[in-house]
């Protein structure tokens, strides 16, 4: 019978000992919970300072971003009208601008200015050397002379000049008359008057 007390005053020990415990754990969370602070984090929403550069490229939709300024440099991105970008720098006589585009190498790139717009002094520095082409590209003379087709030398045509042109020439010689050198207006005279003898006579053989 005694052991049985032992047994149950121990159960009743125990569980208050729990009870306890779960009472200091649920009060010390809820002293954290009311230490918590209640004011916002403040977080930095400011412009980047310095130069900017706008996309301004009527009418087209965007502009390509070079790694170096000049068209011979590979393209690295694209810029959309009317975006900003801060700008480092530009070339001599203004004609590329350097501007800050990450996700390329050293985090630059360029573009050409007159597509862009740029508020505030950027400062020049020289051009850097065009870059060479990593692979030259060469002609294989085997695969070449498949597609050259020799034509052969034909003979030019011969010219032949025509013949001379002969022009007939006539000789010009005095134009006499018929009648033993008589001119012709003599004659005519003569066979008129024998005319009109013959009709007056015809005429007075009527009457």
């Amino acid at each position: 019978m005694m052991r049985k007390l032992q047994i149950i005053l121990s159960i009743i020990f125990l569980g208050s000992g729990l009870v306890l415990f779960l009472a200091e754990t649920s009060l010390v969370q809820a002293s954290d919970a009311y230490q918590q602070p209640t004011v916002a984090i403040a977080t930095v929403t400011g412009t980047p300072s310095g130069p900017i550069a706008i996309v301004y490229s009527d009418p087209e939709d965007q502009i390509n971003v070079r790694s170096g300024p000049g068209v011979s440099y590979p393209k690295v991105g694209v810029l959309i009208n009317r975006q900003e970008v801060p700008a480092l720098a530009k070339t001599e006589g203004g004609t590329w601008i350097k501007i800050v585009y990450p996700g390329v190498p050293e985090g630059v790139a360029w573009v050409y200015a007159p597509y862009v717009r740029v508020t505030g002094e950027l400062p020049i520095i020289p051009k850097p050397p065009t870059p060479t082409p990593e692979t030259t590209p060469t002609i294989d003379p085997t695969l070449a002379s498949q597609f050259i087709s020799e034509i052969p030398p034909t003979r030019k045509p011969t010219f032949t000049p025509p013949p001379p042109l002969i022009i007939p020439t006539y000789d010009s010689s005095p134009i006499t008359s018929g009648a033993g050198g008589l001119p012709s207006g003599f004659i005519i005279l003569v066979l008129v008057s024998i005319g009109v003898f013959g009709l007056v006579v015809s005429f007075l053989r009527r009457s």
